[in-house]
């Protein structure tokens, strides 16, 4: 017989800053258990204060080490951190491959920070599918910020721009990403530019060729519009960092100024609401799969009786009856 959860209990347990409940929470919304949504209810009065500040670049960058390094900038301001990398899946398990955590761990014993790695369980786009329900509940749990560290993944972990309130990407040189950059589409998504390992040779004109391809990507709209700034840094010795949390900074205080923060804040709920809708619906659809009634359907498309289109249409209006 199944375990009844104390999903309030949890929550309240959570609130108080025990690690365990967090852990608990988090557990259930990767799940997809049948608490996940009175898990959502119970987080939803409790959210919207924290910070959230996303991670993202090429493999081999240095993201894990940057993300430590700012968690102990953060933390020396008092800040509670809440950490949530995302790593590809196991093929065995299905769990985080990598684990962020275990290069993270001058910051395990720390009760302020918080610190979990997600599995993308084949999610594209750098992040987990339960992301923005387990970041709800560091928010819940009084985390003044929320890094959230991206898979390293290359040109697909933009997603993480619809995530976070402030999006750094993080560059190094001698790896081509100038090119890369332009290829992923970077310089759109990115709000603070990290070029990080900037003791290598090259760093300076990497940091220069983003200076310039910003300069000619924005200049039809430079009225009012944020200017991604370009910081180097050498996160393994701790340089630069408090640059970067400068520039993190500055970017918050532009952002709610501007009144664009609560403007990202509710698109980012319309996608995910959005995307829960699309899930059921794909549920709903999933027992029509290689059913009666859309083989029906497709023969009559291969026939040219109807059109895809108007196939769909009737398969809809089958669902919903």
């Amino acid at each position: 017989m199944a375990r009844t959860v104390d999903v309030a209990g949890l929550v309240d347990r959570a609130r108080e800053g025990q690690p365990r409940a967090v852990a608990r929470l988090i557990s259930l919304v990767e799940d997809a258990g049948p608490e996940l949504r009175d898990v959502a209810a119970a987080l939803a009065p409790h959210c919207g204060n924290a910070r959230v500040v996303g991670l993202t670049g090429a493999p081999g960058v240095g993201k894990s080490t940057c993300t430590s390094a700012l968690v102990k900038a953060y933390r020396e301001r008092g800040e509670r951190v809440g950490v949530l990398a995302v790593d590809p899946s196991s093929p065995f398990s299905g769990g985080a491959l990598l684990g962020d955590r275990v290069r993270m761990g001058e910051h395990t014993t720390d009760p302020g920070v918080f610190i979990r790695s997600m599995a993308t369980r084949g999610h594209l786009g750098g992040l987990s599918w339960a992301t923005p329900q387990a970041l709800r509940v560091l928010d819940a749990a009084g985390c003044d910020v929320v890094l959230v560290e991206t898979v390293g993944v290359g040109q697909s972990e933009v997603e993480v721009v619809s995530l976070a309130d402030t999006a750094v990407v993080l560059l190094a040189p001698g790896m081509g990403d100038g090119i890369q950059a332009a290829k992923a589409g970077v310089l759109e998504i990115a709000d603070v530019f990290v070029v990080n390992k900037a003791d290598r040779d090259g760093a300076d004109q990497t940091a220069r060729d983003l200076k310039h391809a910003i300069s000619l990507g924005r200049r039809e709209r430079e009225g009012g519009l944020w200017r991604p700034p370009v910081v180097k840094a050498v996160a393994s010795r701790g340089e630069g960092v408090h640059d970067v949390v400068d520039a993190v900074d500055a970017h918050h205080a532009w952002l709610v100024e501007r009144g664009e923060l609560a403007r990202r804040r509710v698109v980012r709920a319309a996608r995910e609401v959005e995307a829960i809708a699309v899930e059921r619906l794909r549920s709903r659809f999933g027992g029509l799969r290689g059913g009666a009634d859309l083989e029906t359907l497709a023969e009559s498309v291969v026939a040219g009786e109807l059109d895809p289109y108007a196939a769909a249409d009737r398969l809809v209006e089958g669902v919903g009856a």
